[in-house]
């Protein structure tokens, strides 16, 4: 058979393979992997540098599939080229307890870099990778030491390119020129709700163009001589790419062809055998693989995975060569943190005035960044604000990519999902700056980092009314118990200098999720720990600050970030009228839930049911915590614009509030 029949054949595979398994589970999206397969066919026989007995291979090149309802391309390409995806996994799409799920997930698949689906998101992914792709390559690589040399390649969609997120991503992209990016941008005109016209008309080449993106159009998609020249154009330029194809959504189908019911849903038999037979495709079997074309995608994989083998002779002399910048390297890639990191934490004085959290946290950071040569970090625009900056370290740009702060420009979700992809890359750990309310405008990707289990730190800035004279549209109210509510997110809400150390200390031991720090604008005391428990303890989300008054506590007064300070004097009120009384600082409950049980009742004993808790947030969530016999102290209503002292008196947030309802829920109880 000649060279071109295989080929045809080896694309052929890769749509039915696609189509069975929709048509099998009927779910899902069958047009987009039906007409991408030659793409997917030249990556990964030509192009893609990977090992499929490696998917974890650092110096492999990233493949993101951001148009992730076309999962069963990716799926089907994984299996043909030997990945540990056997046949019966393509069979089980979207079923029960497969590894081949509706949308692509990271932390399932082999081969899979990212989750995606939420459309926009592994465009964000991709620019992520290749900061992280340039700033190693600056970091590790010496003449003759290519160890950090690969490419991002990415299949976006209509719908990708609508997202908000997508137009952040690229923005930055052009601007910082990271040529190591090469996008396809399926140019099939059709959406869910049908043809692009209806809501999508602009030139996107132009759209990019002025993004300064490198752009090429291919006017069909099955034309791999030009596919394949505009993947070595992209090669060449310094710039991002973006390779415009344009595709037939769902190929070969006798009416649905062209058109949106080819997106989203099974092809049903009659369609998807008239595909086969326009395309020359046998009917039945269904999931066939001709035995040359998986000894052809089969031969690719092993080739491309030799040059594993290759890259780690070179690794292994460069270790001889460079042996510090070795160890760094291969530490950073397994994800572990430099030996004795705590050791590294400021200590805080007492100090009555103290500092804002917010302040403290730079602090931090700027006694820690130097031992940790991994960590990475930026700030939407709000640098100043958010003290999120490494004094000295210079911003990462196209003149300097050994820099590692990032200027993400009034970019929160781009910012968010770029992170997850410094991330998934490997190598690094990306944290970002903004103010607490603006999580709002990064929900969906902080959500992806929870979902993906990517260790991304937020550092959330101005964390409540605290902030004052902005006013409401500037004071989260609502924003912590969103973030709560994220399965797999640790939410830190720090109460001083020291505590915030610890919160530090807890985010870059989280490998396995986002963290968030949220801090205040305002200044809080820095408590005297010969007086109250060790700031260490806030590793432990809730622990016993003081006991006050005589005898045995009646009642628990709990609180987080910048209201310990106000349970400390209420505290101090109560002992005054013969209330003895526990106060408990809790910056986390999701450290706190991870601790034993019998952790959990000794600073909860369950005998002591009166308890308060304070929060300048809304109460959801709280209850858990005081229980039956509790009061909560927050805020379900927006706030006020005015000096941050007025509007917590104006809003009941007292010391005489806190002692009211403490008598309150002991009188209740008697």
């Amino acid at each position: 058979m000649s060279e071109n029949g295989l080929q045809t054949r080896a694309i052929n595979t890769i749509r039915f393979l696609s189509a069975d398994a929709v048509e099998e589970a009927n779910s899902g999206h069958p047009g987009t992997p039906m007409a991408l397969a030659p793409i997917a066919y030249l990556l990964w026989t030509k192009h893609l540098k990977y090992n499929p007995q490696d998917p974890a291979w650092p110096d492999r090149d990233r493949f993101i599939l951001s148009a992730g309802h076309a999962s069963m391309l990716l799926y089907s390409i994984l299996h043909l080229t030997g990945y540990d995806l056997p046949l019966k996994e393509l069979k089980n799409f979207r079923q029960l307890g497969s590894i081949t799920p509706g949308h692509p997930e990271n932390h399932l698949t082999p081969g899979v870099e990212v989750t995606t689906g939420p459309l926009g998101q592994g465009f964000a992914n991709g620019v992520g990778m290749a900061i992280a792709t340039e700033h190693l390559a600056a970091i590790y690589n010496k003449p003759d030491f290519p160890i950090v040399d690969h490419w991002i390649y990415a299949i976006c969609s209509d719908g990708d390119l609508m997202e908000g997120i997508s137009s952040e991503a690229a923005s930055l992209a052009g601007h910082q020129k990271l040529g190591r990016l090469i996008y396809f941008f399926d140019d099939n005109h059709i959406t869910i709700d049908g043809d692009t016209d209806l809501a999508f008309t602009e030139d996107q080449a132009a759209r990019f163009e002025a993004y300064n993106w490198h752009v090429q159009k291919v006017d069909d998609v099955n034309d791999l001589d030009a596919l394949d020249k505009a993947i070595e154009n992209a090669k060449v330029d310094k710039r991002p790419s973006l390779i415009v194809v344009r595709s037939t959504i769902g190929i070969g189908m006798p009416t649905k062809a062209g058109t949106a019911a080819a997106h989203g849903e099974p092809p049903g038999e009659e369609e998807l055998n008239g595909a086969k037979a326009n395309l020359g495709w046998p009917i039945e079997p269904r999931f066939l693989i001709p035995d040359d074309v998986r000894k052809h995608f089969r031969e690719a994989g092993a080739a491309s995975g030799q040059r594993q083998s290759e890259w780690q002779d070179l690794f292994d002399e460069y270790a001889e060569t460079y042996p510090d910048l070795a160890a760094q390297f291969v530490r950073t890639f397994a994800g572990e943190l430099p030996e004795g990191l705590e050791r590294n934490l400021p200590d805080f004085e007492p100090d009555t005035r103290g500092m804002a959290t917010r302040a403290s946290s730079g602090k931090v950071l700027n006694a820690i960044a130097a031992h940790i040569p991994e960590l990475m970090g930026g700030s939407a625009d709000l640098t100043g604000s958010n003290k999120t900056d490494i004094k000295g370290e210079p911003a990462f740009s196209v003149d300097n990519r050994a820099a590692r702060y990032i200027h993400y420009g009034v970019r929160e979700h781009g910012m968010a999902g770029i992170m997850n992809g410094i991330a998934a890359h490997g190598g690094l750990i990306p944290y970002g700056g903004t103010f607490m309310i603006f999580s709002d405008y990064l929900k969906p990707s902080a959500r992806l980092s929870a979902l993906m289990g990517k260790s991304v730190i937020y550092v959330l800035t101005h964390d409540s009314i605290g902030l004052g004279e902005d006013g409401p549209t500037h004071q989260p109210i609502e924003q912590l118990a969103g973030l709560r509510a994220i399965p797999n997110f640790t939410v830190i809400r720090p109460a001083d200098a020291n505590e915030v150390a610890y919160a530090w200390l807890a985010a870059l031991q989280n490998r396995e999720g986002p963290t968030a720090l949220v801090l205040t604008r305002q200044a809080v005391p820095t408590l005297d720990r010969n007086e109250f428990a060790p700031a260490e303890e806030s590793l432990k989300g809730a622990y016993v600050l003081v006991e006050l008054g005589d005898g045995d506590p009646q009642v628990i007064l709990m609180a987080s970030g910048s209201e310990v300070g106000l349970i400390m004097q209420a505290g101090k009120a109560l002992a005054a009228d013969g209330i003895a009384n526990r106060l408990v600082s809790f910056p986390s409950w999701e450290l706190f839930k991870a601790q034993t049980i019998s952790y959990q009742e000794q600073v909860f004993p369950k005998e002591i049911r009166a308890r308060v808790a304070v929060e300048a947030g809304v109460t959801q969530g709280w209850d858990r915590w005081v229980g039956d016999g509790g009061r909560i102290i927050g805020l379900d209503r927006f706030g006020e614009s005015a000096p941050y002292e007025e509007v917590y008196e104006h809003l009941g947030i007292t010391v005489d509030a806190v002692v009211n309802a403490a008598k309150e829920a002991l009188r209740a109880l008697r």
